[in-house]
């Protein structure tokens, strides 16, 4: 993959690092960290994670069937610190919260995006909907609108896609983008189609086939499909990134323990050099922090 040049993410990387962050600068030893974990997830010696294993880069499957990619080895190097095996279950995006609130994992890693909205689990208007989660924030990514190489229809923006149809897999953020942009395209008369699929890799099929003029995703797995040694000169970047918000690590919001274990667990592999190999080696540097923590999504 190349060198990613989608996103300069740097002041706000630096602006979002520490903000509600229990740990501190102190190293904090494996052993001292993983005595402060909950009893239950000590005994049983394992984290079981949920994650749509369906996004590469960040979360996928490798030939073999395996989780592979750049939470799955995040997720490791957490397990690893701590004393922890890391189990991971294949979820569809959209069950991965609930799966969460309901305790059928222990946490979420799986491009995960931290928004208040998420956090307090309220809708659009503000109404309670669900109990919410909490965030370990651990990269800054942003929504890339993905289209069909050259560009054909010339779009730069989300007004652009007025009148056409978009791709784009269920329940993330972007197809919140893409409801909100619904909105705007009908006021203009031109009204906004939205395919939502249960994959990405669906949602690029039909920008592929010429049946959606564009795909929105994460800019991590945007600048994967890009890469022309993966087939994607079929596809190209446009225009700018929009709403910049970070990755969590989604925790049920009464398991304090296990959140601030995971932020200073973290703390430490951003200190200690093993995140930064990691994200190398997933060429994902332009969305590091200097620092993980607790819910500074906006």
């Amino acid at each position: 993959m190349r060198r990613n040049t989608l996103l300069p993410v740097l002041g706000l990387a630096l602006a979002l690092s520490g903000c509600g962050s229990p740990a501190g600068p102190a190293a904090v030893t494996g052993p001292a960290l993983r005595a402060q974990l909950p009893k239950a997830i000590r005994s049983a010696g394992l984290l079981r994670i949920g994650s749509d294993l369906n996004y590469a880069p960040v979360d996928f499957k490798a030939q073999d069937g395996t989780p592979t990619g750049l939470d799955v080895d995040l997720a490791g190097a957490l397990g690893g610190y701590l004393g922890l095996r890391v189990q991971f279950f294949d979820q569809p995006f959209e069950k991965l919260i609930p799966a969460v609130q309901s305790r059928q994992i222990d946490l979420a890693m799986s491009a995960v995006i931290d928004t208040r909205q998420r956090q307090t689990g309220a809708d659009d208007n503000g109404r309670q909907v669900n109990a919410g989660v909490d965030f370990v924030d651990y990269f800054m990514t942003g929504t890339a609108i993905l289209v069909r190489s050259g560009n054909p229809l010339g779009v730069t923006n989300l007004d652009n896609l007025c009148g056409h149809t978009v791709a784009m897999q269920r329940g993330t953020v972007q197809a919140e983008i893409a409801a909100r942009q619904q909105a705007v395209c009908q006021r203009g008369g031109k009204p906004l189609k939205v395919d939502l699929f249960d994959t990405d890799d669906q949602a690029l099929t039909e920008v592929a086939s010429g049946t959606a003029v564009a795909d929105l995703n994460d800019y991590p797995v945007a600048a994967y499909n890009t890469d022309p040694a993966r087939g994607g000169d079929r596809f190209q970047v446009t225009g700018a990134l929009l709403q910049p918000s970070p990755y969590g690590i989604t925790v049920n919001k009464d398991d304090d323990a296990l959140r601030d274990v995971l932020a200073k667990a973290m703390n430490q592999l951003i200190r200690n050099g093993t995140y930064d190999t990691i994200l190398t080696r997933w060429n994902a540097h332009d969305g590091a922090l200097l620092d993980a923590s607790v819910d500074a999504g906006f």
